[in-house]
């Protein structure tokens, strides 16, 4: 193993070796990284049936339901005599657009995420550009505090344009909120069944915890509730930086394998690492490195990751961390893409509510 050997998921298709190379799809060549159920209408009821029936009682107008064949007794003319009941037109629900049956939502029900998770919807088949709008206005998210948000489509790494809509805050959320993701007219939080219902979400932001690292100084400062802790670190070698801009934690695994072969860089390493952190899908981790020992704090000899000390250090931060934690890298040449992970804060908030359909 060469000094810098970095790592790969051997649990998931889209986690790969810590190295920078051109992209292959569907599964990244480099940690050059750059990784309803249907509602059915109501059938509306005629609108001002009821006076109608009462004005007209002398010549037997039934009070029926739009659409309906029921002509039983319950439903003959009301007499003039008596007072009639308005009964008010009832518009006929938006279905839910058949993209949504299949989608998959990144955050699970009832977890905690930390303050830069985005909810992110990916799609089965990519959407196409006159069906957006329509998705979108079937879905509906709130929080408490409430904040300004907003979906927006993101061309995913691995995935076609139109199969990929995100939807953040204008700044990270404010720990403490509670998020509500529902879908379609009649979905209500773990209510109703179908498709539709499958994508209702609740869960809530924790601590923020945000790690900056600064590769040209070959530091990192982590920020947790306000405390601030200073770890050495070793970052991307020339030629195979660490991608700059900020990226959010999508996962972590405690044993990760990483194969160079997987990116690019021949047999140059293949092995097991601890207490991977995943940034990106192309393979950006934040891990344990026995080289580390050596060269953290002192110089960059990675293929792309960030690597930390044996000496605890590693296994410290991976404890602490949690999906949805921030990682703002500072000091390289080149910012991830968008879509490589979740690199949605990379987006000027202008460009982000231009990229929504419904703008």
């Amino acid at each position: 193993m060469t000094p810098g050997a970095d790592i790969k998921t051997d649990h998931t298709a889209r986690a790969r070796a810590c190295a920078r190379g051109p992209a292959s799809a569907p599964a990244p060549d480099s940690d050059s990284d750059s990784a309803r159920d249907r509602v059915r209408p109501r059938a509306p009821y005629a609108w001002g049936a009821a006076a109608l029936c009462a004005a007209f009682a002398l010549t037997g107008c039934s009070l029926l339901g739009a659409g309906s064949s029921d002509t039983s007794a319950d439903d003959k003319a009301v007499p003039a005599t008596e007072a009639a009941t308005v009964r008010p037109a009832v518009r006929p629900a938006a279905p839910v657009p058949s993209a949504l049956e299949g989608v998959h939502v990144n955050v699970e029900d009832g977890a905690v995420v930390g303050v830069g998770m985005p909810v992110s919807l990916t799609f089965e088949q990519p959407v196409p550009a006159a069906e957006r709008a329509a998705v979108e206005r079937a879905l509906t998210v709130t929080s408490r505090p409430p904040v300004t948000g907003s979906w927006s489509w993101v061309k995913d790494r691995h995935l076609d344009d139109g199969q990929r809509l995100d939807y953040r805050p204008r700044t990270y959320w404010t720990p403490g909120t509670k998020v509500t993701l529902r879908t379609g007219p009649r979905a209500r939080s773990g209510t109703g069944s179908g498709p539709a219902s499958t994508l209702n979400r609740r869960f809530s932001v924790g601590r923020s915890l945000i790690a900056t690292v600064d590769v040209p100084g070959h530091f990192m400062t982590v920020v947790k509730g306000g405390v601030a802790t200073r770890i050495p670190i070793t970052a991307g070698a020339p030629g195979m930086e660490t991608w700059n801009g900020v990226m959010v934690v999508s996962d972590k695994e405690r044993r990760v394998l990483m194969d160079s072969s997987t990116v690019g860089f021949g047999d140059a390493y293949k092995g097991y690492y601890n207490y991977a952190v995943h940034l990106t899908s192309s393979g950006t981790y934040l891990h344990e490195n026995p080289l580390a020992d050596v060269h953290a704090g002192r110089e960059n000899i990675t293929h792309g990751c960030v690597g930390l000390p044996t000496d605890g250090t590693a296994r410290r931060f991976f404890e602490e961390v949690i999906p949805g934690d921030v990682v703002q890298v500072t000091g390289s040449p080149e910012t991830v893409d968008p879509g490589n992970g979740y690199g949605d804060w990379n987006i000027p908030w202008s460009r982000w509510l231009a990229d929504s359909a419904l703008r």
